[in-house]
């Protein structure tokens, strides 16, 4: 039974002889204060609305608490905050912040808390795309992938002459017993094998994918929906398509040269072609042992494989001699010598596709993309996915509220544990609702800022 004696407050010595205190008696706090950006940004993009016009609900609207508005906000709003588990929400279900993020203070029924809790966003998270008697709550895949693509072209004020999608698949490792669950050899491990499509940071595709399929599978049909959206608001746009050596297929350059989209993609090295730069090689390795530093040569071709390609296709080598050996490398592109050499076309084109790989270690380690712990296939799909519109949020946040600042190019796990995680003295009156943040907050002055670019237009 709970006493009604005042507890003590604890002691922690004394400073210039007066004692330190501590009692749990400050009012409404929150650790995520910051996230009043995220709040901004969703309304400046109308996220959470148009993420939840992607969800059907059959439920009786008269014994709804929680809308779908209410439970992919506060999923997307929890990831961004670095609140990767569901059983996270039983503690945040009382937050301040996500209460005012949800935009609701207080439960229309006595003794729930404004927002969900874990078992309400377990039932969101294991919806179908068909709603079923125990699953009332359905969402559409094709309208959440196109939602991806339309928030992309939204965030440019006018068509870009030229664009470049990069392509890339990782491991996401399991532990459990998932469905598609795999053993893949490369990554020596059972893993998922997503599929990554990215126009610079903005994130256009995350598909994921069972992994004992090749890197490529499905790639040729993500990027004929994703042109075709594109080219609808965007008809003269060019379109480079860039990816390394595990999407080389015949299907997928094909594809491009039938459909305009110009590509440059890594070439598998073998025989016949470390053979068509051998002289490029003995320079190379002629002039690293007269300088004792690295050297590379690059040679332009026409090739074809032997079976599998339907014509000969340009291919740049590049014969490179480092540390005592041959490094050899290819390139096979549609874009011919008149529009770019063969050295400036893998130095600044095609090793420039390995920025991707920071935007996919953001989605994964910052925005815990890889947390795909449910029994099915199809809910590790959409659980990718919210983390996926995370990213998008804070994409957003960094384009728009912090540009030219010192976060600029932060990753999304840095301006988390800077502009969003602050503690903040929460209260409500009749008049407003104040979040009373740190005055020694080393970037305060980002903060302002960023708040004031993502406020709605006057």
């Amino acid at each position: 039974m709970q006493t009604e004696c005042s507890a003590e407050p604890s002691l922690f010595g004394r400073v210039e002889g007066r004692p330190v205190v501590a009692e749990f008696d400050g009012g409404a706090l929150t650790s995520d204060a910051g996230g009043l950006l995220l709040g901004a940004a969703a309304r400046r993009l109308d996220l959470v609305g148009r993420l939840a016009g992607c969800f059907r609900d059959v439920r009786d609207p008269r014994f709804v608490e929680h809308s779908v508005a209410t439970l992919v906000g506060q999923r997307v709003f929890g990831i961004a905050l670095g609140y990767e588990d569901l059983n996270d929400h039983d503690e945040l279900r009382h937050d301040p912040m996500m209460a005012v993020l949800a935009g609701k203070l207080a439960a229309r029924r006595e003794g729930c808390a404004p927002v969900a809790g874990k078992s309400t966003l377990n039932r969101l998270e294991l919806s179908r795309e068909v709603a079923t008697r125990y699953r009332k709550i359905s969402h559409d895949p094709a309208a959440i992938e196109a939602l991806f693509v339309d928030l992309f072209l939204e965030a440019h004020a006018k068509a870009p002459r030229e664009i470049v999608l990069d392509l890339d698949a990782t491991d996401d490792p399991l532990h459990g017993r998932q469905e598609g669950r795999f053993f893949h050899g490369y990554y020596d491990g059972y893993c998922y094998l997503p599929l990554y499509v990215f126009c610079g940071r903005h994130l256009l595709a995350a598909k994921l994918r069972p992994s004992n399929i090749d890197g490529s599978a499905g790639a040729r049909e993500e990027i004929a929906r994703i042109v075709g959206q594109i080219r609808a608001r965007w008809p003269r746009t060019r379109i480079l398509l860039r990816a390394d050596s595990g999407f080389c297929r015949e299907a997928l350059m094909a594809w491009c040269e039938e459909n305009r989209v110009d590509f440059v993609f890594g070439l598998a090295r073998n025989a016949r072609l470390v053979e068509e730069i051998a002289v490029e090689l003995l320079q190379a390795e002629a002039e690293a042992t007269a300088t004792g530093k690295p050297a590379r040569r690059f040679k332009d071709f026409r090739y074809a494989t032997l079976k599998s390609w339907s014509r000969r296709r340009r291919v740049i080598g590049k014969a490179e001699w480092t540390q005592g050996e041959a490094n050899p490398r290819f390139i096979v592109t549609s874009l011919t010598k008149a529009e770019t050499g063969g050295r400036r076309l893998y130095e600044n084109v095609y090793c420039a596709r390995g920025e991707m790989e920071n935007r996919i270690k953001e989605c994964q380690g910052d925005l815990f993309s890889d947390r795909t712990s449910a029994a099915t296939l199809r809910a590790n799909q959409l659980r990718l996915w919210l983390a996926s519109f995370a990213y998008v949020l804070i994409c957003a946040v960094r384009r728009v509220g912090l540009a030219h600042t010192q976060f600029a190019d932060a990753t999304c796990g840095t301006i988390r544990l800077k502009l969003l995680k602050l503690a903040g003295l929460v209260r409500i009156s009749a008049r407003r609702i104040k979040f009373a943040l740190a005055s020694a907050c080393p970037a305060a002055d980002e903060w302002r800022l960023a708040a004031a670019r993502l406020a709605p237009a006057a």
